[in-house]
């Protein structure tokens, strides 16, 4: 019988929202029932902005804030809705914190000799600083590539390549974790393992068992 060779990882890459910290589309479907719309709505607007539209701009440091807002509202009234891009990030902002068995995993990570790297799509605020901005946890981080600081966001292949870079790891030597599938296929297709973070618990628990080392 061959034995099963265990492959080497030497980099672990994290997204931010939705697997460090809280999933933006939660504070999406808090706005919409707050503002008194059909529960559901701003994720689809978003879906589709973050394709080609207002929402991918903003994440490629393309719009500052005033004009992403009216972009944004614009293309809600193209559906037929009136909304406040204003409201909609400041719910965002209200849940910022990164989950406790995250960092005790990044920590351990790093420990453990792995590098360790945060690979976001985000934007900056009104006052230059990007997003998630003064999060201490952020410190945690060998690197940090962020996409409105970089002007490339997932899934363009680009971003992880420069990821990987940074972190001077090869992509078959690399996990990745994302709670979006489309972020994870590009990472997929160059080699790297990926984890679809639904549960953050029992990504990392996967996550423990491809490093081989205890995370908790």
């Amino acid at each position: 019988m061959l034995a099963v060779t265990r492959p080497t990882f030497r980099a672990v890459l994290f997204d931010l929202g939705g697997v460090v910290f809280p999933s933006p589309f939660d504070a999406f479907d808090r706005y919409d029932e707050r503002a008194g719309i059909e529960v559901g709505f701003t994720r689809s607007l978003i879906r589709t902005s973050s394709e080609t539209g207002a929402w991918a701009a903003l994440e490629r440091g393309e719009l500052a804030m005033p004009a992403f807002f009216a972009a944004l509202e614009a293309e809600a009234a193209e559906r037929g809705m009136t909304i406040s891009a204003a409201r909609i990030m400041l719910t965002i902002a209200e849940e910022s914190g990164a989950r406790p068995a995250m960092v005790t995993a990044i920590q351990a990570l790093r420990s453990g000799g792995l590098r360790v790297g945060a690979l976001t799509n985000n934007w900056a605020q009104e006052s230059g600083e990007s997003t998630p901005a003064g999060i201490g946890e952020l410190d945690l981080f060998d690197t940090i590539v962020e996409s409105a600081k970089v002007g490339l966001r997932k899934p363009d292949p680009r971003i992880y390549e420069l990821a990987l870079d940074r972190l001077g790891a090869a992509a078959p030597e690399t996990v990745f974790l994302d709670d979006l599938g489309i972020n994870l296929k590009p990472a997929r297709e160059m080699g790297m393992a990926t984890i679809k973070v639904v549960d953050h618990q029992a990504a990392l628990d996967e996550l423990a068992d491809l490093v081989g080392m205890d995370l908790a």
